[in-house]
C-alpha cells in the first residue's frame, strides 16, 4: 500500500502521516538531485512504487538518465506574466497515491495561482495524505540560518524553509563534496552554462563562501545526529540523568534586530535540546506605529515557525518583567540585543542588560550585536 494504515475499533482505517527523507547540500551542484534519483532507481528495482512528483534536472545529462524508467506525475501548467510555467501538481500526486514521491527543491516558491505559495507547503499536504516524500534542499534556505548566510555571502536568501521540516524528517542525508571538487564541476560546465561561470566564481562560489556554507551543513547534520542519539538514549533508558532541559528566553522589541535574536535563541535551544520563549514587554499606555506592530506580528510568526513560544506582558520596567518571566519559567539563558540607547542615556537611566545581570542568578546572558544600531528600543 502507498501509506501505512491502522485500523481502529470501529473498523475504520486511519492513515498515518507519510515519511520525509531529505538530501541536504550546501550549494548548487553538490549532487543532491542526482543522489535522490539514484536512490529512487534502487527502490524502483526492489519493486517499490516510486514516482517523480517534480524533479529539476538542470539539463545535466547524467541526471536526466537517472529519470528514465521512473513514472512521472504530469506537471501543472500555469500562465504568469505572459509565460507558461510548469509546477508540481499536488492534487495529481495525491490522487496517484504512490509509495514514494520525489520532490526536488523544497524551498521553491510556486507560481501564483498554485494551491500553495511554497513547495514545502505542498509537500506537507502530500505527507498528510500518507505519502512518503524524498526531497532536496540547500542549508542556506533554512529559516534559522538566514542571518548567518547573509553575513557569509552578502546575499539575503528570500526562499526559506521552516527548520521544523528538517527536525520532523525521518532521515536527513548530507550530500557532500569538497569546495575544490565543486569548483572543478563549475569550471567544467556541469553546474551552469560556461558563460555564467566567471560571475558565479566571483560571487556565490567564492571559496570562502563554500567553506563556510559547507561547515553550516555539516553542523546542521550533526545536530540531527545528536537528536537521534538523545532519542535513542531516552527510548532505551540508557541513562536517566542524561542532561537537564535548557530553557532559553529571547527578549525583543519592534526592531529589525528581533528576527536575528529569535534565530539565535532557536539555535541555542536546538543545540541543547531545550525550549525557547520570545518575550515582548509592551509599555503601558504607549501606542506603537503600524510598522512596529507589523514587526511584532512577524516575530510572532517566526517564533511559531521555529517551534518557539511567543509571549507578551505589559510593564513599565522591561528589565523587571524579563527577570520575573525568567524566574517563573525557570529560564537558564536570556538572549538580549545590544542596546540602541545612547551611552549618556544608559548612564542616566542605567543599562537594562546590567540590571538583568544584577537581578538574576544562575542564568547565562547572551548579548547579540546590532550592526545597524537603531535609535529606539532597549533589547531586541
Amino acid at each position: 500500500m502507498a501509506d501505512a494504515e491502522i485500523g481502529d475499533l470501529s473498523g475504520h482505517v486511519a492513515r498515518t502521516r507519510g515519511r520525509l527523507k531529505v538530501f541536504l547540500g550546501y550549494a548548487p551542484g553538490v549532487g543532491k538531485t542526482y543522489t535522490m534519483l539514484a536512490e529512487a532507481q534502487r527502490r524502483h528495482a526492489r519493486g517499490e512504487d516510486v514516482v517523480i512528483g517534480y524533479v529539476e534536472p538542470h539539463d545535466r545529462p547524467e541526471t536526466i538518465v537517472l529519470m528514465e524508467g521512473l513514472d512521472q506525475v504530469p506537471t501543472k501548467k500555469l500562465e504568469y506574466r505572459g509565460k507558461m510555467l510548469e509546477e508540481m501538481d499536488t492534487a495529481a500526486i495525491i490522487a496517484r497515491r504512490p509509495e514514494w514521491a520525489l520532490i526536488d527543491e523544497l524551498a521553491h516558491t510556486n507560481t501564483p495561482g498554485s494551491a500553495h505559495e511554497k513547495r514545502w507547503q505542498s509537500v506537507e499536504e502530500i505527507l498528510d495524505a500518507g505519502i512518503n516524500v524524498i526531497s532536496t534542499v540547500n542549508v542556506q534556505h533554512f529559516e534559522s540560518l538566514n542571518d548567518t548566510v547573509a553575513q557569509i555571502t552578502g546575499v539575503q536568501v528570500r526562499e526559506t524553509v521552516p527548520d521544523r521540516l528538517l527536525d520532523e524528517a525521518e532521515e536527513v542525508v548530507l550530500v557532500d563534496i569538497t569546495p575544490e571538487a565543486l569548483v572543478n564541476r563549475l569550471n567544467r560546465g556541469v553546474i551552469y552554462a560556461p558563460e555564467k561561470v566567471p560571475q558565479a566564481l566571483a560571487n556565490f562560489f567564492r571559496r570562502g563562501n563554500l567553506v563556510a556554507l559547507r561547515e553550516l551543513s555539516l553542523r546542521r547534520t550533526a545536530d540531527e545526529v545528536d537528536e537521534d542519539l538523545t532519542e535513542f538514549i531516552q527510548d532505551h533508558d540508557v541513562d536517566k540523568t542524561w542532561g537537564a532541559t535548557e530553557r532559553v528566553l529571547v527578549a525583543v522589541t519592534p526592531r529589525q534586530l528581533g528576527a536575528k535574536l529569535v534565530r539565535r535563541g532557536y539555535r541555542l535551544a536546538k543545540r541543547m535540546n531545550g525550549r525557547f520563549w520570545v518575550l515582548y514587554v509592551r509599555p503601558p499606555g504607549v501606542a506603537l506605529s503600524d510598522h512596529e506592530e507589523q514587526i511584532l506580528r512577524e516575530l510572532t510568526n517566526l517564533t511559531l515557525d521555529l517551534g518557539g513560544e511567543p509571549a507578551e506582558v505589559v510593564g513599565a520596567n522591561p528589565a523587571e518583567e524579563i527577570v520575573r518571566f525568567a524566574a517563573e519559567h525557570q529560564v537558564t539563558y536570556i538572549v538580549l540585543g545590544q542596546s540602541a540607547r545612547s551611552r549618556f542615556d544608559e548612564v542616566v537611566r542605567g543599562s537594562i542588560v546590567t540590571r538583568i545581570m544584577h537581578d538574576t542568578r544562575n542564568i547565562d546572558i547572551v548579548v547579540v550585536a546590532d550592526p545597524e544600531r537603531a535609535e529606539s528600543g532597549f533589547a531586541g
